[in-house]
């Protein structure tokens, strides 16, 4: 599994990150325009809001989805087994504790104008009858969404209480349309390819991971593929640290059309069901 690594201004990059999607439903984009300092930034204060009391003062609203998620309540579709994390749903409109400074918006901002260029990428480099399945171009789809989410993950250390069948993130794909990662603060992050294989993913520093979510392979009537990943856990001791990371998931307006089956309110729905956030 050859995921592809992209430089940002490349000319041939917009051709070069759509081929990785669609052969592998990951690229990996470097020499990007967001400053390494931001992102430590924003690392630094959620990892002081993780280690506070003050985090479940901001218990998650189930029907707005936003706030704290504490450890063990979430699982991936099709897995009984909690995963062994707990997060925070930050959105534009949610709430934000004051111990956080601007540069987790400033951060979400940016991520969001760089997906705009990449959804533009894939489409410009989509066959004609696929693109023709799209019932907007798809960098409108995101226009002015209320659910585009930037989840902030804290994976704690393993203490030998956990389930024994519970891992960090068990292998499960994406909601959304794509998903944009900051490299994490530790390894672990798995994709799995077409005959079952897990493979690493790069955490280098300076390095976002883009993936495709299950709303895109939708959208597409099935041609960019929505590919298996995991978080495993640590492989030793030694490396029991706390993980970090923070993907932005980019979702399109509740009333955008996927397919003849679904608007983007209907799967998003289906799917928080079926993975324990809603009920």
């Amino acid at each position: 599994m050859q995921v592809a690594k992209i430089h940002y201004n490349d000319k041939n990059a917009p051709s070069a990150f759509t081929k990785s999607l669609k052969d592998t439903g990951f690229g990996l984009i470097v020499n990007h325009p967001i400053l390494p300092e931001l992102i430590k930034t924003v690392y630094r204060e959620w990892k002081d809001f993780f280690e506070s009391e003050l985090k479940h003062t901001f218990l998650f609203d189930p029907l707005r989805q936003d706030g704290y998620f504490p450890l063990g309540t979430e699982n991936a579709k099709g897995y009984s087994a909690k995963d062994h994390k707990e997060f925070f749903h930050f959105y534009l409109w949610g709430r934000t504790p004051d111990s956080i400074s601007p540069a987790t918006k400033e951060l979400y901002d940016s991520l969001v104008n760089i997906t705009s260029l990449l959804l533009e990428w894939i489409e410009l480099n989509t066959p004609p009858e696929i693109r023709s399945k799209f019932s907007e171009p798809l960098k409108d789809m995101i226009k002015d969404s209320k659910t585009n989410l930037l989840r902030i993950i804290h994976y704690p250390p393993f203490i030998g209480s956990e389930d024994s069948q519970s891992l960090r993130a068990a292998p499960h794909e994406d909601i959304n349309l794509i998903t944009l990662l900051v490299a994490g603060t530790e390894p672990g992050l798995e994709a799995q390819d077409k005959n079952g294989n897990w493979h690493k993913i790069s955490t280098d520093p300076g390095t976002i991971i883009v993936n495709i979510g299950d709303m895109l392979k939708e959208v597409s009537g099935g041609y960019y593929p929505s590919t298996t990943h995991r978080v495993v856990n640590p492989e030793s001791e030694s490396a029991n640290n706390s993980r970090f990371s923070m993907p932005l998931f980019l979702h399109p307006r509740d009333n955008v059309q996927l397919s003849a089956h679904y608007t983007a309110k209907t799967y998003l729905k289906e799917r928080l069901f079926e993975i324990g956030l809603k009920t």
